[in-house]
């Protein structure tokens, strides 16, 4: 029960990173029926995730795993609520923007410290798909 858990969680890792990644290159080429698909998969990892965090609950995980999982929970959270629930455009209030950016890269850094945790080499493919991740930010923010 315990492999699985750590592999439910890698696999939405790396699932989340991937999406996200997408929902960038999406966003900047205009399509906005990825863009909806990207963020209903984004936010259906609320899901898998709660019931990682449950597991390792369960099975006594260190604190910083669960502290970890808290982090990325509240990200998504924070995301379902400011875009799907209030669906204000909170991107462009800055006194928002900047602590919702601090939540998504401390879920994203928890997501990779928790995949090293569980295995170093996938921790390394979740890596990977963060760099990947933050490429396409850097496309997406691009003028080209």
């Amino acid at each position: 029960m315990n492999r699985l858990i750590d592999v439910v969680f890698i696999c939405s890792s790396l699932v989340f990173n991937i999406s996200v990644s997408a929902l960038y290159i999406a966003t900047k080429l205009g399509e906005m029926v990825i863009v909806q698909v990207c963020g209903g998969i984004i936010i259906s990892l609320m899901v898998p995730f709660t019931i990682t965090l449950l597991g390792y609950v369960r099975k006594k995980a260190k604190k910083r795993t669960i502290i970890s999982h808290a982090f990325i929970l509240f990200y998504l959270f924070l995301e379902l609520l400011l875009d799907y629930i209030l669906k204000i455009p909170f991107r462009e209030i800055l006194a928002i923007h900047v602590p919702y950016i601090i939540v998504f890269y401390a879920a994203l850094f928890s997501m990779i410290g928790v995949s090293f945790e569980k295995n170093k080499k996938i921790g390394s493919v979740v890596i990977v798909t963060f760099l990947i991740l933050m490429g396409c930010l850097i496309y997406y923010l691009s003028p080209i």
